[in-house]
């Protein structure tokens, strides 16, 4: 084989690869001001420093392609074999949470003999086993509707002391949402930082429309591209559960920040997070609107109800079941305890890993399930198991 066609036929294996990069999404400095209130839009955010990374690595990949044409065609083929053989072999890691549900407590002194994981209804060989050892990467999303904005102050407050209860090596970004998603911290591990953030996120405002989707998309893409790779990551949600319905009628009455780009739906976000392995949890902040919101839906006519299930605006009970997340009520008074509380609960979530029985293609859909042992479950009828309800291979 001539060095030309085997290093054509190499590009041609790297293209779908090229093709499916999504790149990341960074974070500005202060000094840019190409959004509301000074802070940008994550969805048309861009770095020099990102594309000099991007370049890099299309440089370093390029390298690669031209010592695998150079090296000896036979062995080349060997080494193809091998990382096909490995690729095949993966861990896929599962976190876990287990709650008393009289009582709401955390239960956290299982073994790994006490939990079983199935995928595809097919039980699976737990491999890996631990608790409260990884480091968390966090986003805190915060909702600006009108409803929400007024007790981010409260929680600033407190947010400080509440911080405290993370560890050193775990780092936390703050986000905004309303129409379109904006950074306000970059991932730090600098608690007074995301403290002063959380203060600042309460003197924006926007009058723009509440894009759930839209809000949890651009989060949990922001965080795929945390600093630790090996790390939890998480999406803290502050809101009061109102969305709007994002219908093209709101989306071009209430979200010209979008300048005509097309919203992400739920679906969307959903398996943007199943491929994340991201887990969102909520403090959730009821208000009057909150409670009118919810009789009004339960009071919606023929027209109302068809656009809410064609255009499905987001909830935060079905992102915290979907991904084994919990959703923690609060008043006012009681937000920095509670902020305090989930960070500590995420503390005691367990982490399982196996490697599934069976080959599927790339790009499938696997369903996952954790329960509890037999013999446990005759012993703790009490307990609740938590877990995402599947992954991408």
């Amino acid at each position: 084989m001539t060095w030309a066609k085997l290093m054509s036929n190499n590009l041609l294996r790297a293209i779908p690869y090229l093709k499916g990069y999504r790149g990341s999404i960074p974070s500005l400095s202060p000094s840019f001001d190409t959004g509301p209130s000074g802070f940008r839009s994550v969805a048309l955010a861009s770095s020099i420093s990102t594309i000099m990374r991007q370049l890099t690595a299309i440089a370093v990949g390029c390298w690669l392609l031209v010592a695998q044409c150079l090296a000896d065609t036979e062995g080349s083929r060997l080494d193809q074999e091998k990382s096909t053989f490995h690729s095949d072999v993966h861990l896929v890691l599962v976190d876990v949470q287990v709650i008393d549900k009289k009582t709401h407590q955390i239960a956290g002194s299982l073994k790994q003999d006490d939990l079983r994981v199935y995928e595809d209804g097919v039980q699976q060989q737990i491999s890996a086993f631990s608790h409260d050892k990884l480091p968390l990467s966090i986003i805190l999303l915060i909702d600006l509707t009108d409803s929400v904005r007024p007790v981010l102050q409260s929680l600033s407050q407190g947010a400080l002391l509440a911080l405290q209860h993370l560890r050193p090596e775990d780092q936390v970004a703050v986000l905004v949402y309303s129409a379109s998603t904006y950074v306000v911290q970059g991932f730090t591990n600098d608690r007074s930082l995301a403290a002063a953030a959380i203060e600042r996120a309460g003197h924006l405002k926007s009058r723009e429309a509440a894009f759930f989707n839209e809000g949890i998309y651009q989060a949990a893409t922001y965080l795929s591209v945390a600093k630790n790779p090996e790390s939890r990551r998480v999406i803290l949600w502050f809101t009061d559960n109102v969305p709007n319905v994002p219908s093209d009628e709101v989306k071009e009455r209430d979200g010209k920040s979008l300048l005509g780009k097309e919203l992400h739906t739920e679906k969307q976000a959903l398996e943007e997070i199943f491929r994340t392995g991201i887990v969102v949890c909520t403090l959730l902040k009821e208000s009057l609107m909150s409670e009118e919101e919810d009789a009004r839906i339960r009071s919606e006519g023929g027209a109302d109800r068809i656009d809410r299930m064609m255009h499905p605006p987001g909830d935060v009970y079905k992102y915290a079941n979907a991904t084994g997340g919990l959703v923690v009520e609060s008043d006012e008074k009681k937000l920095p305890a509670k902020l305090a509380e989930l960070i500590d609960n995420l503390r005691l979530r367990y982490t399982l890993g196996y490697s599934p029985s069976v080959t599927k293609p790339q790009g499938s859909f696997c369903t996952i399930k954790v329960e509890l042992a037999p013999t446990v479950k005759k012993l703790r009828k009490d307990l609740l198991v938590k877990a995402r309800q599947g992954y991408y291979r």
